[in-house]
């Protein structure tokens, strides 16, 4: 492997795109990540608003898409990228299969950091008559907010190790570098660069989730 201007040029270009495709698809799987955990959250049995026949209905739907193998998926909605972005190849290709698999994953994280939440301070909240809405925004967000940080950074890297995979369909990044020349033309070294590169950038995820998260946490100020 010649480790020129070209090869240095194809990296950058796979960074941007790993960061494109990760990022991107965690906005959006978090826009509808976090009011499906909410629900989840509020119409549990013991919940603010218990409606437990829809909120098993619910997390049956969630777990059933959450079962689906990332690989299978990203070829089972194409169509439905096609419809979307228009094409099934590159970096944008891959956003709509990444927030269909990742949304899930995202509402469970968000239901487990609620559930976090101390109950006496949600009962107190009660007492005091608020309502359920202003138990979510005044109460649940705030006291999950490091639990949630937290959780982000697991589900962003989750989602960076989806992307990974989608070089196997030409969806660009750094995993389609490591198919293209790391294993379709043995170029060890170059799986080894992309691999270096993901593990640091995952890294840099987890630290800076891991920072917020104590910045955040008012019980250790």
């Amino acid at each position: 492997m010649t480790f020129d201007a070209a090869t240095i040029e194809m990296l950058k270009l796979g960074i941007w795109e790993t960061l494109f495709m990760t990022f991107t698809s965690s906005f959006f799987a978090y826009l509808i990540g976090i009011p499906l955990g909410i629900v989840l959250i509020v119409m549990d049995k013991d919940g603010i608003y218990p409606i437990p026949w829809l909120q098993k209905t619910l997390g049956l739907i969630i777990n059933l898409l959450r079962s689906v193998p990332f690989i299978i998926l990203l070829i089972m909605v194409i169509p439905i990228t096609k419809a979307i972005v228009g094409t099934t190849l590159g970096a944008k290709a891959v956003i709509p299969p990444l927030v269909i698999a990742s949304a899930p994953y995202v509402a469970r994280v968000v239901e487990s950091s609620f559930k976090e939440v101390d109950a006496g301070v949600i009962e107190a909240a009660k007492s005091m008559g608020a309502s359920a809405m202003q138990i979510i925004w005044k109460v649940l967000l705030p006291e999950a907010k490091p639990s949630l940080l937290v959780g982000a950074a697991l589900s962003v890297t989750t989602i960076l190790s989806y992307s990974a995979m989608s070089g196997f369909v030409g969806g660009g990044g750094l995993g389609d570098i490591a198919i293209k020349y790391g294993y379709y033309r043995y170029q060890t070294q170059m799986m080894f660069i992309t691999v270096a590169i993901l593990v640091l950038i995952v890294q840099v995820i987890q630290e800076a989730g891991m920072k917020l998260s104590r910045v955040s946490d008012k019980r250790i100020k």
